[in-house]
Formats: structure tokens, sequence, C-alpha cells
């Protein structure tokens, strides 16, 4: 014991001398015997604290303080190392710190507890948390055990409720919007949701209104009092707003009675008075409390609810009546108030007070009683706009307030449901009709005897015109309120609508003197009624004196008008009575723009004024009544509506679109009209003419169909009204080239209406038209039978109406055309067309330029020629001038077409010039013609008429071209001027140029026409003209040809070009090979042949192409025809050139004649050449002076001769046939055809020495020239054939070296194939067979082996080339698929216009591919051949 003590006494005196550690070990010695030794406890946490190990300090100071807990030493030790940690040790510092106060206070000493007490609450203003300062602040309250003690000496607990309410509120608006932040990033999370779900778990669990509360209890202070009254409220609206809705009711009920309270004390506090009267739910305004109205008012005069009440309360409407001196009554209370509780009683107009009500409700957005109360007066105004608008913001309102407060309030939906159901009926009807019935069915499922609802649903069916339902249910609501004076009134008017006047007119006279009251809504219903009445009395008697008598509905309509002047029906009633029965256009108007200038929805109105302004033509006004009855909404009915739709609006604006040319604007407005009206056959005729004039033909045909298939299914309209759908029609098929379907048209509207102009000149010209389209095209057969129709139509049309420019205008193009279709000139109808000129006048115009031309009266007396084909073509066009000099004396009283009779008349002139000039002065003239001079004079007449004409001008310049190339170059530089986007102009301009070797200008001019329309085909065939010229003839062959791919059939001069230019390229071996070429060029030469008398050149190559395309016979007849040509030319000009050209004619027939197999004409063709070509022994020289002419027609003729003599007669004719072989080899400077031709005879020859002789030569020829392919390839077969070893050696290597070489050609390069092919087979096989005496089979192996070999070298060297694969596929020892399809695949590549494989070799390698379908390709490609049919067969029956 004596050691203890000596050890704390000497532990005490370290820690005075600050020597801890040695007082730690005095310490240590004294807690190793006693454990829990108080004072060693407490001198060893001293002593750790000093050394600063606060962590191991606090053991022994609990140690301590759970020994001695009684004692303040171990406390205000812990407390003051707990201090010196700071805010990490502060909730053991309260804890010591209470136990401490409470030690002081059992010792009865206040002022240690009170020092005690406000170190703690420092130090954790300091260093706590709110909660831990709440936590401080506690002591404060008299809920604590020590406030008692110190009472007094601490802050009064008002003051500490609030510290502690500032804290909790602060917090919680920290922790909610941490909350908010943190939630809301997160997946799929909604803001709104977010935030209410944060604030119910917070406000949910707050303690701040327990602590509002008591502060209300506590604080001395009323106004104090008041604003934590305030919190209180505000904190528990927020959350009864977020509570759930089973826990709402409570906190409903204590928010409500927190708002009561502070009413009935009258404090105002904004929220309180709101919630007050928003939370009321009033079936009707009129059950709202006056007073509590007037002081929201008093209180919060500035706002937005306030102003409306103000406005309302002192409106008509309002159900609380006014006392004499400016006070208002309840119906319910009758309290005295003071006369200046309203600020304005000064009365103001209703549009002031309805914006006076708008503005609060904007400042108001909140306020479901504001918006109810202004719906209500936007309805009573039919301001149905703001009313549904401000309605439907009102329904928001309340979703938001059911939502917040849990109340239902069934009586406010209700009541705004049905001013949003009845102001739909009125508003933009009938677009919101459907949610007028739902809302109005909801309605009277709640309640069916609801009188508003089944009043409202009654209106509704009126409007959609079921007058007997809508009757039914004013019925139903005038049983459920007798007393009813509106519903009454409704009664009888649907009883009106639905025809029953007379109970109708009974029932409106009886309510009539009830109707009282001078305000704006009875006026309006004074108004109505008396109206209603005067369209009763107007519908019982509609006998013509009833409504002429000005005491009956006349006087009942004015009456309406002294009532409400601004009621618009009476005004439209008026308009019908002075339009219809007084006679009184300028009053009817007049009211009928009052009518609308009232109330858009006056439909009937709007029609009669713009029916007046269309016959009067002011289509502006037109314009402005149909959009103003469009605007009123009432022209389309709704979905279901039994009313008719008014399209006559929509239609009129299309009408003035449709004339102001806004094409887009008039379709739009002919489609709303068709909405309405489907079968309004104007509106289709109206959107068809839209479509038409916009450019869209499919959809305006499409139209004007309709328009015939509604007429003709119409009751209401006239079927004979069809015609003009089938006109318009046609004139739509015209413009787009559908010309058949168009004449077809015109021709069944003629049908009905025989004799129509219009109809027949339309049908005239579109057959015209059809006719220089069918020429264009090449479809010349048919362009002759339009040009008769042309001439029987006009035969008919001319005996009425002879004196139309327009019909000789179709008459002279019908007989010109004729000119154009050389082949059916029999077809002229000359006796119709001479009866047709003669129509109605003698010699009518017929003289004009007759001195000229020769072409007059005179003409029509000739006969009309048979077969002579010159004569029908001088007959049509003289018929065609003599048409144009009539309509040029029919248009003599108008300007503008006396020019254009004249620039017609120019043109016909200019093509009898072109056509006739020729047959009558022969081929080589080159002086004016009359006709040439007639044209001059009639286009000079043209532009004295309309100078500024580029067309004339350029006509002119054509037809000076030969006769003046300066006045020529002036015309067409003039029409250039006036119009320099005319690419034809361009050309010919440049066609002068070229004419007259201006190389340079040509040049210039082609390009601008390129370049201002590239579909020009002059333009092209100019440049190719002009590369010809220049030597650039790949340039000038491209560009003939593409003139000739976008030029039409009209343009010959294109086409002879192309043919002479593809004829060039095959003679020049570039174009052998392009079918295509051939057969276009084919096609040109026939239309050409069709066109017009061909010239002996086109004929011969016309024959030439048809000789290359196999068809011998047609070039038979050809050459013939140029032979007697060029005979009858010889016999009138004994010229060299005829003769040259009659030989070579033959030497062509004769050729031609071989190939058709008739030898003997072939070989007397031939000797006739050889006869004229030959040297003429009396003068030394030669019948053709061309020598390059003469000894190609020589070459021709001697070869021709010897095959004709070989397969005539054959061996029997060997030695003739070898003498013109002999003969051709001597003329010729290249031999080499001729030597394979008879080295081929020679070899036919059986002998060696035949054979032998053959070798030689074609060896001697491959000597000359090694380029010559088919010498070697022949050399290589006789070599073979002879068994001449050196020479198929010598053949061998040849004809290994052509084939690689890349420039031989594929059909060369295929027969080298097979002859090396061929050599290797046989000659392996020979050989074998005499060396080694080798079977048969192991011999044809080998040979075999040598063939694939000698295959698969060409497939090496050409691994594009089909023939190789086919080669090896045929050769292969295994069947193997693959060889096939590669030689198909190469073969598929090679075609046209990727290469030039032909269709035989193509089908040939399908067949070999031994497919079914390949098969079938093969005959689909080259149906002629039999290979793919046998495949297929053998396929089939194996």
């Amino acid at each position: 014991m004596a050691s203890v003590r000596a050890s704390l006494k000497a532990a005490k005196v370290a820690i005075d001398d600050r020597r801890y550690e040695d007082a730690l070990t005095q310490v240590e010695q004294v807690l190793s015997l006693e454990p829990n030794n108080y004072h060693a406890n407490v001198f060893r946490g001293l002593a750790l604290d000093k050394l600063n190990r606060t962590d191991d300090a606090l053991r022994p100071y609990r140690t301590a303080t759970n020994a001695k807990a009684a004692d303040p030493l171990a406390w205000q030790g812990l407390i003051g190392l707990l201090e010196r940690q700071g805010q990490k040790k502060v909730d053991e510092y309260q804890q010591a710190a209470f136990r401490l106060a409470e030690i002081y206070k059992e010792a009865d000493d206040q002022m240690k507890c009170q020092s005690v007490v406000e170190k703690l609450q420092l130090h954790v203003a300091n260093h706590g948390t709110r909660a831990q300062q709440r936590r401080a602040l506690d002591i404060f309250l008299p809920s604590n055990s020590l406030y008692e003690f110190i009472e007094g000496r601490v802050p009064y607990p008002s003051e500490t409720y609030g510290k502690i309410a500032d804290s909790l509120e602060a917090e919680e608006k920290a922790q909610i919007n941490e909350e908010i932040a943190k939630r809301r990033s997160r997946l799929g999370a909604r803001l709104e949701q977010v935030r209410r779900d944060v604030r119910r778990e917070v406000l949910g669990n707050s303690a701040l209104e327990d602590v509002y509360k008591e502060s209300i209890n506590w604080t001395r202070d009323d106004s104090q009092r008041r604003e934590y009254e305030e919190k209180l409220l505000s904190h528990a609206y927020e959350t009864l707003k977020v509570l759930p809705d089973d826990k709402k009711e409570n906190k409903r009920v204590e928010v409500q009675e927190l708002a009561r309270g502070m009413v009935i004390i009258k404090h105002p506090f904004r929220l309180a008075w709101t919630i007050e009267l928003e939370w009321k739910d009033c079936p009707s305004l009129d059950r709202y409390d006056i007073t509590l109205l007037k002081e929201y008012m008093e209180f919060f005069p500035g706002d937005g609810v306030a102003r409306v009440l103000r406005a309302y309360l002192d409106s008509e409407i309002s159900p609380f009546t006014g006392t004499s001196d400016g006070e208002t009554v309840s119906p319910q209370k009758n309290p005295t108030t003071s006369e200046q509780e309203f600020e304005e009683t000064a009365v103001m107009s209703a549009e002031d007070r309805l914006v006076m009500m708008m503005d609060g409700v904007n400042d108001s957005p909140q306020s479901l009683l504001a918006h109810r109360v202004t719906v209500e007066y936007c309805h009573h105004l039919q301001e149905f706009e703001a009313a549904v608008e401000t309605a439907r913001k009102a329904q928001r309102i309340l979703e938001g307030l059911v939502q917040d407060t849990g109340l239902r309030f069934e009586n406010s939906l209700e009541a705004i449901n049905v001013l949003l159901a009845t102001s739909l009926i009125f508003y933009s009807a009938p677009r919101y009709f459907d949610e007028a019935e739902s809302l109005f069915d909801g309605l009277l499922e709640r309640n069916p005897r609801l009188t508003p609802g089944l009043v409202g649903k009654g209106q509704l069916l009126g409007a959609q015109g079921d007058h007997a339902a809508a009757l039914e249910l004013l019925e139903a609501a005038l049983k459920c309120d007798p007393e009813d004076l509106s519903v009454r009134l409704e009664v009888s008017w649907y009883r009106a609508l639905c025809g029953d006047y007379k109970t109708a007119l009974e029932g409106l006279e009886g309510c009539f003197p009830r109707i009282k009251g001078t305000d704006s809504r009875s006026r309006r219903l004074k108004a109505e009624t008396v109206h209603r009445i005067g369209v009763c009395l107007w519908n019982l008697d509609e006998s013509s004196a009833a409504r002429k008598d000005r005491k009956g509905a006349y006087a009942r309509f004015l009456g309406a008008l002294q009532a409400d002047a601004s009621y618009a029906p009476p005004y439209t009633s008026l308009g019908l009575y002075y339009a219809d029965y007084s006679r009184d256009k300028k009053r009817a108007r007049k009211c009928f723009l009052k009518a609308i200038e009232l109330s858009s929805a006056e439909i009937l109105a709007a029609e009669y004024l713009a029916r007046g302004y269309a016959d009067d033509g002011d289509w502006d006004l037109v314009e402005l009544a149909a959009q103003r009855a469009i605007e009123s909404g009432k022209t389309r009915p709704s979905p279901g509506s039994k009313n008719r739709g008014a399209s006559w609006p929509h239609a009129a604006l299309g009408i003035v679109q449709l004339n102001r040319q806004e094409y887009a604007k008039s379709i739009v407005s002919y489609q709303q009209a068709l909405k309405v009206s489907p079968d309004d056959y104007h509106s289709w005729i109206g959107l068809g003419e839209s479509y038409h004039n916009s450019g869209r033909y499919i959809a305006a045909t499409k139209a004007f169909e309709q328009a015939q298939k509604v007429q003709s299914e119409s009751t209401r309209g006239h079927v004979d009204d069809v015609w003009f759908a089938k006109f318009l029609s046609a004139n739509v098929k015209r413009e787009i080239g559908e010309y058949e379907p168009a004449v077809e048209q015109y021709s069944a509207v003629l049908a009905e209406r025989p004799g129509d102009f219009g109809v027949s000149i339309a049908l005239v010209q579109t057959l015209v038209e059809g006719a220089w389209h069918c020429i264009e095209t090449g479809f010349f057969g048919r362009a002759a039978e339009y040009a008769r129709r042309v001439i029987d139509v006009c035969i008919a049309l001319a005996q009425d109406r002879s004196t139309a420019f327009n019909l000789w205008k179709a008459v002279g193009d019908a007989c010109a055309l004729f000119s154009f279709v050389h082949r059916h000139l029999k077809h002229f109808p000359a006796s119709e067309v001479k009866v047709l000129l003669g129509t109605n006048g003698d010699s009518v115009g017929f003289d004009n330029l007759s001195q000229l031309d020769a072409v007059g009266w005179h003409d029509l007396s000739e006969e009309q020629p048979e077969t002579d084909d010159p004569a029908i073509l001088r007959r049509c066009l003289h018929s065609a001038i003599l048409a144009h000099k009539r309509s040029v004396h029919a248009s003599r009283s108008d300007i503008h077409a006396r020019a254009v009779a004249w620039y017609n008349l120019g043109w016909t002139e200019y093509r009898a010039h072109v056509c006739l000039s020729p047959l009558a002065e022969g081929p080589s003239s080159k002086r004016s013609s009359g006709y040439l001079r007639a044209a001059v004079q009639c286009f000079k007449r043209a532009i004295e008429a309309e100078a500024r004409n580029g067309e004339f001008w350029n006509a002119l310049g054509v037809v000076t071209c030969a006769i003046s190339p300066k006045i020529s170059q002036h015309s067409l530089v003039r029409s250039l001027f006036l119009n320099d986007r005319n690419a034809q102009v361009w050309t010919n301009l440049g066609a002068l140029y070229l004419l007259n070797d201006d190389l340079e200008l040509a040049n210039e001019a082609f390009s601008r026409a390129q370049a201002t329309d590239p579909e020009c085909a002059q333009a092209w065939l100019g440049q190719g003209l002009l590369a010809r010229l220049m030597g650039e003839g790949d340039q000038s062959r491209g560009l003939i040809t593409h003139a000739f791919e976008i030029s039409g059939a009209s343009v010959p001069l294109v086409r002879s070009q192309f043919a002479l230019t593809v004829f060039d390229g095959l003679l020049a071996g570039r174009e052998s090979q392009q079918a295509t070429s051939l057969i276009h060029s084919l096609f040109a030469l026939h239309q050409l042949h069709a066109q017009s008398r061909p010239g002996p050149a086109i004929e011969h190559l016309l024959a030439l192409f048809s000789e290359r395309a196999r068809d011998y016979s047609a070039a038979g007849d050809h050459l013939v025809a140029v032979c007697d040509a060029a005979e009858q030319d010889y016999e009138v000009s004994e010229s060299v050139a005829s003769l040259t050209r009659f030989a070579q004619g033959k030497a062509d027939l004769a050729r031609v004649l071989l190939a058709a197999g008739d030898y003997e004409a072939a070989v007397e063709s031939a000797e006739t050449v050889l006869q004229l070509s030959a040297t003429d022994d009396a003068d030394g020289g030669a019948t053709i002076t061309d020598p390059e002419a003469r000894q190609r027609c020589r070459l021709s003729a001697h070869v021709t001769a010897g095959l004709a003599y070989y397969y005539s007669h054959g061996v029997e004719s060997m030695d003739e046939a070898l003498a013109m072989c002999h003969a051709a080899i001597e003329e010729t400077k290249e031999p080499a055809d001729a030597v394979c031709l008879l080295a081929q005879l020679l070899s036919a020859k059986s002998g060696r020495p035949q054979q032998g002789v053959a070798i030689q030569k074609l060896l001697d020829t491959i000597a000359e020239g090694p380029s010559h392919i088919h010498s070697t390839i022949l050399l290589g077969v006789i070599a073979l054939v002879a068994d001449d070893l050196d020479a198929l050696d010598a053949a061998t290597v040849e004809l290994e070296s052509l084939r690689a070489n890349a420039a031989v050609a594929d059909d060369d390069l295929r027969r080298i194939q097979d002859v090396l092919t061929t050599i290797a087979s046989l000659c392996t096989s020979a050989s074998s067979d005499e060396s080694n005496g080798t079977s048969v089979a192991r011999a044809s192996e080998r040979a075999s082996t040598r063939a694939s070999a000698e295959a698969r070298i060409s497939v090496m060297q050409h691994p594009f080339h089909p023939h190789g694969w086919s080669q090896l596929a045929s050769l292969s020892s295994s069947d193997d698929a693959y060889l096939a399809q590669m030689a198909l695949k190469t073969a598929q590549r090679a075609v046209p216009p990727q290469g030039p494989l032909s269709p035989e070799t193509l089908a040939r390698t399908y067949a070999a591919a031994n497919r079914l379908k390949d098969m079938q390709s093969a005959i689909m490609v080259a149906p002629w051949l039999v290979d793919g049919w046998k495949g297929l067969s053998e396929m089939i029956s194996g």
C-alpha cells in the first residue's frame, strides 16, 4: 500500500515537472498492482495525452470514469482530451460534457454546470454537424433534465427552437438537392419523378413540423408565431403533395385545419386563402361564400385571382345580385358589407372585363377558381377559342390538384367538362366533335339526368345533322328541368329542324314573352328567338306571295335585327328575301356582306356572294368570300355527321387560282373540294385542268376519267356533259403524244356532238400532229392513214366553216405529208382533195404567186394520175400549195394569222422545189425553180406582217441559201438576234458556212447549236461532216453515229450519212463484226427508201447492205433498179459515169445471183461486166476510164464467173473456172485472195499434180505476204489432204507463229486452232500406225493426247478465247464439266458489246455444256442451229 502511494506521489511530481515518461513508469507500477486505481488511470491518461498518444489516453480515462462515475476529475480530463481532437470525437465530447454537467447539477454547482454547457455549445458549433448541433441545443429545451437547473442562465426555448428549425430547414434543402443530383443521372430516370421521390423520403421523415409547433407554443412574439404558422402550413402542404395516396387523408385534414385557422383570424397568408378557396368543390359558382371572396380581394388586391373575381362579380352573369348601395349578397347569406369593398365600381364593357380576366388568369396559372370563372365568362361571350384553351388549362390544374391533395373535385371537373364540351361544339366545328361527344358521354354516364350534359349532347347531335336524336335528348333535359327557358327554346327550334314548323312556332312564340332583361345575353336570346319564329313562318308557307309578305317572316327578320344588330343569321335570311323575291340585288349583297362580316359560319351568304362576284367577273372578291367560308370550319362535315359539307368554297378558290395560273394551289383546293364532295363533276374537271396546266399529265388523265365516271353515274346531272371531260382528256393525251387514244376520244365526242367546230378542229390538228409523229418514228403507213383521215374530217367541216384558217392549214399539211411517205403516194385521195379545195369558193386566193409557181385553179381540173408516182407527188404538193393559199385568203383580216399562213405556204413551196425540181429538170440542174422564188416571196410577206419572229427570218435564210448566201447569212443572223437560243438556226448557219467552205465559222456555229440543244441531231451531223472534211475519220464516224442515235426518221440526211459511214467502215475492215451497225444502217436505208424516191447511190448502198444481211432477193431487186436507172441515163446522156455505174451494178448483181444460186444468170452478168470493161480494139481506150473502178469490176466479175462455172457444172467446167481465176490473178495488184481461190479449185480437181501446184502457189503467196492468214490456213488444209509432210511442216510453223500473234482476229484464231488440232491428231495417228504397227485404239489415244496438248497451248496463249476451252473440253478423256463451264463463261464475256462473238458460236458453247438449262439457252440464242435442239432431244429421251 505504501509503495502505491509513493508511486502515485512520484508520478504527480513527475507530471508537475513535465517528465511524462517517468510519470508513466510510476503509474504502470501502480496499475500492475491495482488495475482499477482511479488516480493511477487519471495520471496515466494525462501523461499519454501530454505525450500526444491520444488514442491510448482514452482508455485509462474511461476506466477511471467507470471506477468513480461521480468524480469530476476524470471527466474533466476526458473532456479536455476530446476537445483537442476537434470534429473527430464530437459525439463522445457531447456525452462526456453532458455527464459532467449532471455531476455539477448533483453537486448543486450552477456556475460550473453552465460553464460546461456553454463550452459544449461552442465546441459543437465549431466542429459539429447540423445534427450534432441540434443535439447540443436540446440541453436548452424544457424536455432536457438540465433545463430546470440552469433555467434563466440559458436562452429562452423559443430561441432554441428557432435555431433548430433553421438547422433542419438548411439540412433538408441540402439533402434534397444532393439526392436529386445523384439520382437524376441514373438510367431511365425521369427528373419529375426523381424530385417527387426524394421529397417524399425527406419530408415524410422530417421533424421540422414538430419544431414549428413547439416554436409556436413557446414564442411570446405574435409576429414570430404567425411566421412559424406560415412555415408550418407550407411544410405540411409540401409534404402532402408528395405523400402516397393512401397517406394523404390525415395530412390533408391537418393542412385544411391550419389554413382554415389562418382564414378565421384573417391572417393574410396567400397559401392559406388559396387552399380555402381552391379546395372547395362547389357544383356551381353561386355556392361560393361571397364574404370569403371579398375578403380575399381585400387582402390581395393585386393578385390575379382577385382581378378575375372583381371582373366576374361585377359582370352581367354574376350569381350574386347587387343592392342599390353597391353591396353584393350571396344567395345563401345576407351579410352587410361596406360600400367601398370594391375598388372598381365603374361599369366596364364585356371586352374590358374579358381582358381583365385573361390578365388575371395569366398571373395565376395554377388557380382553378380563376380558370373556372374565366371559362364560364368566355362561354357566355361565345369566345369559344378562349373558352376551350382556358378549360384545357383548368383540366390540367385539376389533375395536379387531385394528385397533390387526394381530393377528387368531381363537381369542379363536371362543370369544366360541360363548358369545354359545349365550347368544342362551336369552336372550329366539326374538328372537335369526337372529343365533345366523348366528354358528354362521360358526364351522362356519371349523371344521366345532368341537364347541361343532355342539352350539350343534343346540340352536338344537331350540329352533326341528327336532329331527331338531338330533339329526343333535349326533351329529356326539359323533363329534368321544365322551367329552363333556354332548354325549352332549343326543343322548339329542333322541332322546326325536324320539319314540325307549326308546333315549333307555337313553342317559340310561347317562350318569347318570358325573355326579360336588357343585357347582351338577353338581347341575343331575343334576336335568336324572333329569327327562328321568322324561319318557321318562312317554311310553313312556301308560296311566293307568303314569302313576299312584309308582315310575315320578313318582319320577324327585321325584328331580330332590332333586338340585336350583331346577330348574323337574320342578315342571311333578309339577303335571301331580297335576292329571290324582292329582286333587289344591291340590298341582298349588302345583307350577305354583313352576315359573313359578323359570322364566317354563314356559308349560304358566302355562297350567294361568291356567285354574284363570279357573275361580275370580280375574282378577287370571289376568293375573299370563299376564303371566309373555309375559315369558318363549316365546309367539311365531321366523320359520322349527317350534314353535307360545302365543297363550293374550295372549288371557287380553285377557279380563282387556276385563272391566276397558280396551279399547285388550285390542285390543293380542288382536292379539298373533292374530299367534301367526291361526286362533284366540275371539281374533277378543275382538278384535271390544274394537273394538265402544271404538266402532270398522267394525273390529269385520271382526273378526267374519274369525272366521266362520276357524271355518267350521277342522277343529278346530265349525261351529255361527259363530252367535256372526254374532250379535255383527249387534249392531255394529245400533249403527251398518245395520238391514237386522243383521236378516239375526239371521235367519241364528235359522235355525241356532231358538227362541233372546236372539237373537229382539235381532231384535225391531232391527226396532223400524229402523222408527223409517225413520220418521226418511222411509221409511214400510219402517217398516210392519218393524213387521209384529216382530209375526210375536213371535207365535212368545210361545208359549214370554209373560212377557218386552221382548217386549210390542216389540209395543206395533210397533202404535203404524202411527199414524206413516197411508198404510200398511191393512197393520196386526189379526188377528195379536189372536191375539198373547191368547197364554197371559186379560185379563192388560188392565184396568189401563180406567176411564180404556176400553181392555180387550173390544177384542180387536171385528171387524177393512176400509177405514176412523180405525177401523184406533183398533185399532192400542188394541192398542199392551194390549201395554204386558201388559208392565206381566210386569214386576211388577222395580221398574225396571215403571217403564219404565208410562212406555211413558203415551206410548202420550198418542199415542192426540193421534190419536184429534180423531176422536171434533171438531177444536175442548179438553177432556181419557180417554187423557190415563190417561197422567198412568201417568207418576205410573213416578215412584213411580223418582223420580230425569228422563225420567219430563219426560213428566209434557208430558202435563199442557194440564191444569195449574203441574204441567207443576214436572215439567219437576224433570227439569232431575235432568239439566240434556237439550236436549229445555229445549225442552219453552220450549214451555210459549210457550203461556202468557211470551216472555222461552221465549226463555231455547230458548237453553239450543240451547246444550246445537245439533242439537235443536225448539229452533230454538221460536226461529223466537218471532221470528215478535215480528215478525222474516227471522230467523224463517232459524231455521225451519235447524230443517228438521237435523230428521228424525219431527218433523211442523217440516215444516209450514217449508212455511208458504216459502209466505209466495212470496206476499211473496221466494222466487219458489228452486226448492230449493219442492222441500223439497213433499217435507216429502208426508211429512206420508203420516205422518198431514192437516188441511184442510196439504192446501190441499200443493195450492198442487203447482200451483207444475206437478203439476196431484196439485194437483187435493188441492183436491177440501179442497173435500169443507169441504163436509162446512159441512153439519154451516153456518159461514161452512167456506164461505170451500170458496170458496177452488174458486177454486184452477178455476185448476188451467185449467192442466191442462180449461176447461169451470174455468169451472164459477170461476162457483161467483162465485156464492158474490156479494152476497145478500135481506139485502144477503155470503156471505163477510172482504172481503180475498172480493176474492181473486172476482179469481181472474174471471181464470180469462176465460182459460178464451178458450182454450175462442177468438174466439167473446171477449165473455165481456172481460166477466170488465172485472169483475176493477172489483173489484180493484190492476188492473194485470187490465189487462194485458185488453190481451192486446183485442190478440188483430183490429182496430186494439181494439189502440188496449189501448194506451190500458196507458198509463193506466203513468201510475198506472210501476213495473209487465209493463205497460210489454206496451205495447212491442202497439205494435210495431199499428205505433203514438207508443206505441212511449213504450214504448222507459220500457223503456230500466227497463233502467238495477239493481232490476229478471233475468227482467224479459231480457224488456226482447228487446223493445228486436226494436224496434230491426224499426223500423230498416221505416224504411229506406220512405224510401230500399233493398234488403232492406241493410235487414236495418242492422237487425242496430241490434240489435247494443242488445245492446252491455245488456252494458255489465249485464255479469254472460248474456242480453246471448247476444244479442250471436247478432247478431254474424262467427263470434266469444269472445262465446259469455263468455255461457257469465256463465251458469255465475248458477246457484243464486250466482244465480237457470234450467236452461233455462243449457242454451240451452250450445247457443249451438256446441261438441260444450257440446251434451252442454246435454242434461245440461235434457234436455227440443230446443236441445241439435238442435245435437248437426247436429254429428254434419255
